[in-house]
């Protein structure tokens, strides 16, 4: 492994721009002795669910997402409503609010960030079995609609370029690789 040999220290943090779930600030980096600007994000950890049915296949949703002006297939996620809120309750709340179901047999997947280069958002993913049946309830701000896949659908859509988000191919290839499917 390479060695590292340049100094980085953060000098100063300015607050730019403070939003509902996230805050931007322009840092001041000395790096090895060169003063720089790096921007950076300080926003909400979030959970997100790989929902298996008894049949194997995974309900997903699409909703739509101002920032890329088009609906998207995606996990079931959201934020946690406090920075110390257990990333599990998160994922089993966003799991009945976005489709539906509950489930008590909720296991860790993986962790990731979503954008590490200049944003602290950690997305934690989980996958759910034994889902049972609840009530679905939204968020005053959601509109989706929840879909049900088998996985190798869901492997084309990514290797076909549909599938973008972060959070859910994580989650897709890392639930694939953990259970071993092999097609």
């Amino acid at each position: 492994m390479e060695e590292f040999r340049k100094k980085i220290k953060l000098l100063s943090r300015d607050l730019k721009y403070k939003g509902s779930i996230m805050n931007i600030y322009d840092d001041v980096v000395d790096v090895d002795g060169n003063k720089v600007h790096w921007d950076y994000m300080k926003k909400c950890n979030a959970a997100a669910v790989v929902p298996v049915l008894s049949n194997g296949n995974i309900l997903m949703v699409r909703q739509y997402r101002l920032a890329v002006d088009k609906w998207t297939l995606e996990l079931p996620a959201g934020k946690l409503d406090r920075d110390d809120e257990d990333f599990l309750i998160c994922a089993k709340r966003e799991l009945e609010e976005e489709t539906g179901y509950k489930s008590e047999n909720v296991e860790f997947l993986c962790d990731t960030y979503t954008a590490a280069a200049f944003c602290s958002e950690i997305v934690r993913i989980f996958v759910a079995t034994n889902l049972i049946l609840g009530t679905k309830h939204f968020d005053r701000d959601e509109e989706l609609v929840t879909e049900e896949w088998n996985i190798e659908d869901l492997k084309k859509e990514i290797f076909a370029g549909n599938i973008k988000d972060g959070k859910t191919i994580s989650g897709i290839m890392t639930y694939i690789a953990k259970f071993n499917f092999s097609k």
